[in-house]
Order: C-alpha cells, then sequence, then structure tokens
C-alpha cells in the first residue's frame, strides 16, 4: 500500500500584538493543537503570524495557495467590526470562489456562547485548490468554530483537487456523500 501524501496546512494568526511580540500566539498554537487532534493523515504546516494589514495578509494565503501548496490555511484573528479588522477582505482578495455557509455556521454556534457573535464576520473560499477558512481570535472560539465547520472540510478539499484529509472519527466525523452507507442493491 503506497503512503499517505502528506498534506501542508496553512497556519496564520493575524494579530498587530501577536506580530509585535506584545502577546503570545495562543490562537495559531490552538489551532494546531485542534488539527493534531482532528487529523489521522500525516501533515506539516506553514505557519505565520502577520498583522492586521491587508495587503501582507493577501499575500501570505496567496503564496501558502500557490507557491507552498497548502490545501488548507486557516487564519485567526482579524474578522471582527473593528478598523483594523481586514482578514474577511483579504480573504475575498486572494478568493476565487466564497464559501459563505462556513462563516454562517460558526456564527451560529458562538450565538450559544456569546451574543456579540453577531459581529463576527469569519467567511471562508477557495483559491486553486485551497481551502481558506477564517476562525476568530480567541482559543476557546477557535475550537469551537473548528469543531463545527471541521466535518466539511475534508470533503472540501477533496473536491478542489487537495490531498485525502483522514480524520480520527472518535475526534470529529467528516462527511464524505456515498461513505459509511451501504452500496445499492443490483437488479
Amino acid at each position: 500500500m503506497a503512503a499517505a501524501t502528506e498534506a501542508r496546512i496553512g497556519i496564520i494568526n493575524v494579530s498587530d500584538r501577536a506580530a509585535a511580540g506584545i502577546y503570545e500566539d495562543l490562537p495559531g498554537k490552538a489551532v494546531v493543537a485542534a488539527l493534531g487532534e482532528y487529523l489521522l493523515s500525516p501533515w506539516n504546516s506553514e505557519y505565520r503570524v502577520i498583522p492586521d494589514e491587508r495587503d501582507q495578509l493577501t499575500a501570505a494565503m496567496a503564496e501558502m495557495a500557490d507557491d507552498k501548496g497548502c490545501c488548507l490555511i486557516v487564519t485567526t484573528g482579524g474578522t471582527g467590526p473593528a478598523v483594523r479588522d481586514v482578514t474577511p477582505e483579504a480573504t475575498e482578495d486572494a478568493c476565487e470562489k466564497m464559501l459563505p455557509g462556513f462563516g454562517e455556521l460558526m456564527r451560529q454556534v458562538s450565538l450559544q456562547y456569546v451574543p456579540t457573535a453577531i459581529l463576527s464576520r469569519q467567511t471562508a473560499g477557495v483559491r486553486g485548490s485551497t481551502l481558506i477558512v477564517n476562525l476568530p481570535g480567541r482559543p476557546r472560539a477557535i475550537r469551537q468554530c473548528l469543531d463545527a465547520v471541521f466535518p466539511a472540510i475534508p470533503y472540501c478539499v477533496d473536491l478542489v483537487g487537495g490531498p485525502r484529509l483522514e480524520v480520527n472519527p472518535e475526534v470529529v466525523k467528516a462527511f464524505r456523500p456515498g461513505e459509511g452507507k451501504p452500496a445499492p442493491a443490483s437488479s
């Protein structure tokens, strides 16, 4: 049996303060920890901490997708209504197709915990064979949102031509149409 292809996953913490070294990059570490629990497939990360600068963020996403071969890019932070929050705009700049259902589900889940979730502007999109997903910046909210949307991520990566991501079914149940169902009876 052939060895599984190692997936490259981009992780970007979008934060002026973390980029300046004012505080520790806990959001990025939360994403790494969650992916470590979710994925059984071999993977490695392309990791960045970037200030809330639209052009820098768009360029980093483009480089991770086009040059580094990331099948998935997960951003944290910069999704609120503050003047410096530009992650959704940078994501739209980088993507060819937007997937607003990701943000809709994340807001719905977050509203169970905080009423200010309606202020969040997370989104997702596709650039070539890369799925880009925006998450909030707080580690607890990151996990809540990633738990909600991750079941769709492996199939989306399949659909855009990325490597097959196998998940730990004890942690997350990925959905792929037709898998786990009995084959139809022949006539």
